[in-house]
């Protein structure tokens, strides 16, 4: 970690770790440091956190490799929980969707679908998968970026999983225009798997929905 210059600055502190601004050979990056946590036994602590320190960069490359843009890592330091990644310069689509056109959000969803769908075909399941972790960058590519939830599986309950807290995270961020978001979300993401597939994740995602109000009825 000695080649980070300069004292990093901290720009995000999550549940899952803190993602610091600095500058690695001369160029800016991001350090993603996983601090320990005092509500779980220490030797489980150290345990998840080197198991997601080693295993989300491993997803990056295979995300990448999919055709998905994710950020180079520069470096991963297991034993201090920390990874420093290449710094991707843009916009969250976040911050982007509310502020275009109806025909430039269909479209930007239309790619996360793509994206999505590459991702869950190369059996790769984000994990944590919302409009702050999508990247625009100047060239019009999205990146996305925070696979430390991540995961290998083909399975077809993972896969809506992942979608449901797509289509959760458009309605709690983007409640306005969530529903023609998230179908053209699924309209990317069938182009890219067969119709069967997209249609049994999207079956699989209703049933998803209803086990949570039949949850939340049972609470009442």
């Amino acid at each position: 970690m000695d080649k980070v210059k300069q004292t990093p600055t901290l720009i995000k502190k999550g549940a899952e770790a803190s993602l610091y601004l600095a500058h690695w050979h001369g160029r800016e990056a991001i350090v993603k440091k996983r601090l320990p946590k005092k509500y779980r036994p220490s030797r489980l602590d150290e345990r998840i956190r080197t198991y997601r320190t080693a295993h989300e960069p491993q997803l990056l490359h295979e995300a990448k490799k999919a055709g998905v843009p994710t950020p180079l890592i520069y470096l991963v330091d297991v034993k201090n929980a920390t990874i420093v990644m290449e710094f991707i310069a843009g916009k969250q689509l976040k911050q982007l969707l509310g502020k275009v056109s109806r025909t430039q959000r269909r479209s930007l969803c239309l790619k996360v679908g793509d994206l999505i769908g590459k991702l869950h075909e190369h059996s790769i399941v984000h994990g944590d998968l919302t409009t702050s972790n999508m990247i625009l960058d100047s060239e019009g590519r999205i990146f996305f970026v925070d696979f430390g939830l991540g995961e290998k599986t083909e399975e077809l309950e993972a896969r809506a999983v992942d979608l449901h807290l797509m289509r959760r995270a458009l309605q709690s961020t983007h409640f306005t225009f969530a529903d023609e978001c998230f179908e053209a979300v699924m309209e990317g993401y069938g182009r890219v798997l067969s119709a069967k597939t997209a249609r049994e994740v999207s079956e699989k995602i209703r049933e998803i929905e209803r086990r949570g109000r039949y949850v939340d009825e049972r609470k009442v």
